[in-house]
């Protein structure tokens, strides 16, 4: 019994992190807050200085440090090489300066205090110069924000900081004996065998990730054992992370780089399904250490101090990233959210401030207020970002005048109104066929990505008159109304027809109302923006279901002919007209007698046979 007891003395705890988690995370995800919140208010409450259910947060730590490292890794899976390197501005330039501006403003407000001496500041202020990866990361995933423009920039800033973090660790005995003697500095020759040890591992991660597991992958995969799989990927992210560790650079950055190497594999995704659950539970407990950290006793003697040093650290790492994306042109809407986003303090600053402990640049006392501190950013932080976001989101920006006098200089025989998923698909086909398009737009966003590709889209609403008329539509032929809106596309169809009455307008159709809501106003043509791709779509099924080409086309052309009589049915008729048509098999073509559709119409080709037109005249 005593050994069944001793077996199981590991379970208290774990029961303790589950309760907490299950606990905490609902309630502040309830509330609105990010998930990260919750966790670091539960390893406050269950910590050595809360009610003691937990102790020894360090212990803790150096486990829950492994959810920032299969993080790490699942990022590194979603860049390929490629385009990584196209990141290399935002890495080496936004990412350095962000850093080095950082702790250079952080030193000197310490060092303008006096409460640290020169040594002391410059590893306090580079601890809290550090954003934290995971608290950032974890946020741009919940908003879906990861692959947007300021999610790209703020992941390039932090990428750079996990790739200084060697350097730092290398540079801080020598910032240490700057100011005590506490260590002999290292040497020229320290310093070039530790960048030999990093760069011959990284070649050796690189070489093995290129060229030694797709094949081992494809063995185990062959096996058919699931299990053995899961164990591959652990064993693939954890090995580079503790090589990377033992070469002097940080674990995060040898998993991240495992997930670079892997993002074009086979095997993506099966790797990034069997990591999913052990990150998500090992990263819940990285930050619930972290809220264990906190000596509630120094939060309590000093609030007032820890509140006012928490608050400024923030706002001035805000402004600083803020200025510095401004400053590569990001708009100012990115530039605050990644500024809020960055402003929390790394998870490094926990393994960095003890070291300054260590080399007695800090003493004990200032390496726990400033413990406690950088505990504090990651718990407000995320506050303000969630704050900051919610105030965004309610400014309305007006939208920006379009410049008139460039699109008069336009000469499109045809008119293209909308560049989204549509309407450039239609700007391909008429491209291909040298035809001269005006092409416009009012997403300003879209607009600056088509011109990233080489295609020239002026910003304009559609629905104004001047803007119409001064992209030419009283002499263009065509009009092609690709826009999404459908009550911004009626009200294009009346001007059109009401000013311009030469010009035909091809319009796409939201859904079956809005396409006779269409016909009733007379327009050339309209086709649902589905219809046909579904039609593909369900020609291939059945095709890959044994049927032949030609009976799967057949079949196809019949329901298309079914659809077009019963949307003229419905025309006339309501909504339920043709309901009879929606359900049967392939019928052989019909002639159309009936005088109602041919007087609603129908185009020569569908008088005898519906059907002969590929869409909805």
């Amino acid at each position: 019994m005593a050994s069944a007891a001793s077996h199981s003395s590991f379970l208290p705890p774990v029961l303790v992190f589950c309760a907490a988690a299950v606990v905490a995370v609902p309630i502040f995800r309830r509330l609105g807050q990010s998930a990260v919140l919750g966790y670091l208010a539960a390893g406050v409450v269950i910590g050595p200085f809360g009610l003691s259910l937990v102790t020894g947060p360090e212990t803790v730590l150096g486990v829950a440090e492994l959810g920032v490292v299969l993080l790490l890794f699942l990022v590194g899976l979603e860049l390929k090489v490629s385009r990584l390197f196209s990141m290399r501005r935002d890495i080496f330039g936004l990412g350095f300066a962000q850093l080095s501006v950082t702790a250079a403003v952080l030193a000197a407000a310490i060092i303008a205090t006096r409460t640290l001496p020169a040594a002391g500041a410059l590893i306090a202020a580079i601890s809290l110069a550090l954003s934290a990866t995971s608290i950032a990361l974890q946020m741009l995933e919940e908003r879906a924000d990861l692959q947007s423009a300021y999610g790209q920039r703020s992941f390039a800033v932090l990428l750079f900081q996990d790739l200084s973090i060697a350097p730092i660790l290398a540079l801080m005995p020598l910032a240490a004996t700057a100011g005590v003697a506490a260590g002999a500095p290292a040497s020229a020759g320290d310093i070039l065998l530790s960048a030999g040890k990093a760069m011959g591992a990284l070649a050796v991660v690189y070489v093995i990730g290129r060229y030694g597991l797709n094949p081992l992958f494809r063995l185990l995969a062959a096996s058919g054992a699931r299990e053995v799989m899961t164990a591959s990927a652990l064993l693939v992210v954890l090995g580079a992370a503790l090589l990377m560790d033992h070469a002097g650079l940080s674990m995060a950055m040898g998993a991240f780089l495992a997930g670079v190497l892997l993002a074009e594999s086979n095997f993506r995704h099966q790797l990034e399904a069997d990591i999913e659950p052990f990150r998500g539970i090992l990263l819940g407990l990285f930050f619930m250490s972290v809220g264990m950290s906190i000596d509630v006793a120094i939060v309590r003697q000093h609030w007032l101090s820890l509140l006012l040093a928490t608050m400024a650290v923030i706002v001035v790492k805000a402004v600083i990233v803020f200025l510095l994306f401004r400053g590569f042109r990001s708009p100012w809407r990115d530039a605050a959210r990644a500024g809020a986003l960055l402003a929390p303090a790394g998870e490094f600053a926990f393994v960095l401030l003890p070291l300054g402990v260590g080399f007695a640049a800090l003493t004990p006392r200032a390496g726990q207020f400033l413990t406690a501190l950088a505990a504090l950013t990651m718990f407000i932080g995320p506050l303000a970002a969630k704050a900051l976001d919610q105030a965004l989101n309610r400014i309305t920006e007006p939208p920006p005048e379009p410049d008139l006098e460039a699109l008069e200089g336009s000469q499109g025989r045809v008119i293209v109104i909308g560049f989204g998923r549509f309407g450039q698909v239609v700007n391909q086909v008429l491209l291909a066929q040298s035809f001269d398009v005006t092409v416009i737009d009012n997403n300003v966003d879209r607009i600056r990505s088509a011109a990233g590709f080489g295609f020239q889209v002026y910003y304009g609403d559609g629905t104004r008159l001047d803007v119409l008329r001064a992209a030419g539509a009283g002499r263009t032929d065509l009009v092609c109304i690709c826009i999404d809106d459908r009550e911004a596309a009626l009200e294009i169809v009346e001007i059109l027809h009401e000013e311009f009455p030469q010009a035909r307008s091809y319009v796409r159709a939201y859904d079956r109302i809005h396409a006779i809501d269409l016909m009733n106003l007379d327009v050339e043509y309209q086709i649902r923006e589905t219809f046909e791709s579904a039609l593909a779509f369900g020609q291939a099924t059945i095709e890959e279901l044994g049927v032949d080409a030609a009976t799967a086309k057949a079949v196809v052309d019949d329901v298309r002919r079914r659809d077009i009589a019963r949307l003229m049915m419905q025309k006339v008729e309501g909504l339920m007209g043709g309901v009879d048509m929606l359900h049967g098999t392939r019928l052989e073509p019909q002639p159309l007698t009936d005088p109602r559709k041919r007087a609603h119409g129908l185009s020569e080709e569908t008088r005898d046979l519906i059907g002969e037109d590929d869409a909805v005249r």
